[in-house]
This record gives structure tokens, sequence and C-alpha cells, in this order.
């Protein structure tokens, strides 16, 4: 049954110490506020870092040519590693943990394709199929590259969505027609869309690396092959590259110490080093705001301890008269009770409330910072910690005011 009284008594005296009640409350709430305010922001840093990685596979590693830098049986250093098809079967060969790969031969000289009157210059990547996976671009219309038009040489393109916003009228679609890059007409099968925050990865062309070895003298040259692999640990992936070089050493004929003759960029190393640092930055957000929140509860504390001593003489009065210590410590209880939960609450609220609006105005290209939000049951499970934490410092000096003797409490001034 609810105590009126109690109740009528403990909103008499938050009414008569307006401006106390009003600190106390706001530093719970701005305990909440900032722990929600960072949660939300290391968040938000860290999905758009994230996002950055979401072109490509995360199990993908990437390896292209580079020059020597120490010399090798008699080879002196300097000399540029080439990279030719040979290097893409030997690798599907020796390597039985593939999930993908792809190579690629880059075209260099002018980039611009035109289609009808329109014109524009995109990235042109010449690929196997697996690269749509290897780099995330899905068709959303038609197909991508396939393993026959590898193998007929097929004038085929995938162009990106961008590519068809660019090029075509509104309504008409490009498959089936031709575009034509470098005056070589190519046929559209397919439109692709990445989700990616770069616009430059939607404003590419795809087309089969073994037609743009032939269309553009290229012969067997590659530039680069990019694979995925079965998941790995972190000691198997340093295997997996080690023996990478090595076998790229032993047929290119320069050390496999050199660090200079091939480069490789493995993406699970980069994802691990960024969830390392994020591990970190949020450990520091939660000392931080528990930090915060923490000097809210101490702020109650000592309100409760000033609380009890204003109070001396009334608690005094109301044992003389049969009071019991439960009583006297369930009153200052729930005044501590009150002001925790209802401050928390609207820390709380403000602090998702916030988040909500950043998110609401971050555009939608943004790199560095994304959806800011909150795990709901981190905040509600803070704001419950922050009101039983709120409880125990209010106890305590309810346990001092029922321990007070009606003779002592009467005669305090």
């Amino acid at each position: 049954m609810i105590d009126i009284d109690k109740w009528q008594e403990i909103f008499s005296t938050i009414r008569k110490n307006k401006l106390r009640t009003f600190l106390t409350g706001f530093s719970v709430a701005w305990g909440i506020f900032m722990l929600i305010v960072l949660l939300g922001a290391g968040k938000g840093l860290e999905n758009g870092i994230h996002s950055n990685f979401d072109s490509d596979a995360a199990n993908s590693i990437w390896i292209s040519p580079g020059q020597t830098s120490i010399s090798y049986k008699g080879i002196k250093p300097g000399k540029y590693v080439k990279f030719t098809n040979k290097d893409y079967e030997r690798i599907i060969n020796e390597n039985k943990n593939l999930e993908r790969i792809s190579s690629r031969y880059n075209i260099r000289g002018n980039d611009q394709i035109s289609y009808k009157n329109e014109y524009g210059s995109f990235g042109i990547n010449t690929v196997h199929p697996d690269m749509e996976f290897i780099e995330n671009s899905f068709p959303i219309k038609g197909r991508f590259i396939n393993s026959i038009d590898i193998e007929k040489q097929r004038k085929v393109a995938v162009i990106g969505d961008l590519v068809e916003e660019a090029l075509c009228k509104k309504g008409e679609s490009p498959i089936g027609e031709y575009i034509k890059i470098r005056g070589v007409p190519f046929k559209v099968v397919g439109i692709y869309s990445e989700n990616s925050n770069s616009d430059e990865e939607r404003r590419r062309v795809y087309i089969p690396i073994s037609t743009a070895q032939m269309v553009f003298s290229g012969g067997n040259t590659v530039n680069s092959i990019a694979l995925a692999v079965s998941e790995m640990t972190d000691d198997e992936s340093e295997q997996f590259e080690e023996k990478l070089k090595a076998s790229f050493a032993s047929n290119h004929n320069f050390d496999k110490e050199d660090d200079r003759a091939i480069y490789i960029r493995n993406n699970l190393d980069n994802i691990k080093e960024f969830r390392n640092a994020f591990q970190g930055i949020r450990m520091f957000i939660w000392i931080i705001g528990v930090g915060t929140i923490i000097a809210g509860i101490v702020g109650v504390s000592n309100i409760m301890l000033i609380v009890v001593k204003e109070r001396t003489k009334e608690i005094g009065i109301r044992k003389a008269i049969g009071a019991t210590p439960w009583s006297v410590v369930s009153s200052i209880l729930q005044e501590s009770i009150l002001i925790t939960s209802f401050a928390g609450y609207i820390g709380l609220v403000l602090g998702v409330a916030l988040m909500e609006i950043i998110a609401m105005n971050i555009p939608a290209d943004s790199m560095m910072f994304k959806n800011p939000d909150v795990d709901i049951s981190v905040a509600i499970s803070a704001t419950i910690l922050l009101v039983v934490s709120g409880s125990i410092a209010g106890y305590i000096p309810a346990r001092r005011a029922a321990k007070i003797k009606p003779v002592i409490a009467l005669r305090d001034e």
C-alpha cells in the first residue's frame, strides 16, 4: 500500500530545496547523458571506419608487383617484378583454401567511355568472375562477368549504377546496348551497385581481363592479383602470406625477404588492427562515462548527508513519538531513489534524442562517422545501475539517521 503521507513529505522537502535538488539531479542526468553520447559517438566513428572495409571482402588479400631492393643470385637491386597469367594459375594450383581469385590488367591512358552521345571518364577494371565477390560488386540488373566471357574473350561490360545514371536518360536501360571503351564497342550485360560510402567505387566498368589483354595489347600481363581465403587464425594468415612470398620469390628470382619486390595487402590484418584500436577506444569511453556517473552518485550521497544533518531534530521528534528506524530509512531512501531515477531517465532520453538528431543530419556518404546508435539494453542497464548505486548512496546516510537517539537529536541546533 502506498504511504501517501511519506510521499507528500518527500515532495515537500524537494520543493523547499529546489536548487539543491536540481543540482543533484543535474549531476546524475549529466553522467548518464555523457555516457550515452560517448557510446554513441564511439559507435558512429567505428561504423564510419568499418564501412571503408565494406567495399572489399573481409578475407581478401591483394598482391601487386614492385621493384627489388636486395641483390639476389647475381641480380642487382632495381629489377621490376612482372606478373603474368601464369602467376594467377599457379596460385590456384598451389593453394587449396582459396575461396575466390581474380587478376587485373591495367589499361593505360584515356579512360573515357561513350554511350550514344554521352561521354564520361570512369574507372575500367579488367577482372575474372570472382571479383564480383571480392569487391562486393553485386549486379542489380543483368549479370556479372562469367567464365564463358573469359574463355571466349567476349566484349562485354558490367557498369556501376552511377555510370548508368551519368550516361543514360532517365528510365532508359543500357542492358543489351553498347558502350565504347577507347572506341571499341562492349555490350552491357549488367549493372552493379556497392554497399559503399564512396561514389568512386560505383563509377567503375568491369570487363573480362582476357578481352582487355587481347584488345588493348596486354599480352599475358597482369598488374595485380586479388584473392579471398577461407577463415584463418592470425598465425595461419601470417603463414599464408609467407607462403605466397616464397612462391613469387622462387618464380621471379628475388629474395623472399625483400619487402619491396612484391606488396601484399591483407584485409584481415587491417581489420584486426582496426578492432584492436576500437577496443581501446571503447574502454576509454567507458572509463570516462562511468567516472562521470560515479561523480553524480557521490553528489547524491553528499546531498543526502546534508539532508540528514538538516533534518536531525525532525528525525528525533519522529522517533520520540514512535517512528521505527525503517520508517526513517525508507523516507530518506525513497527521496534518493526518486531523484536518481527521474534524473537518470531524463539523461537517458536526452542522450538518445541527441544521437537520433545527429544521425539524421549526417551525410549519407560520410566515411568517418555513421549511424551513431546506442545499444538500448546497455543504456537501460546503465540507468538501472545508476538507480541502484543512488539507492546505496542514499542508504548510508539513512542508516546514520536511523541510529540517532531522540534525546541527542532534539539537542541539535
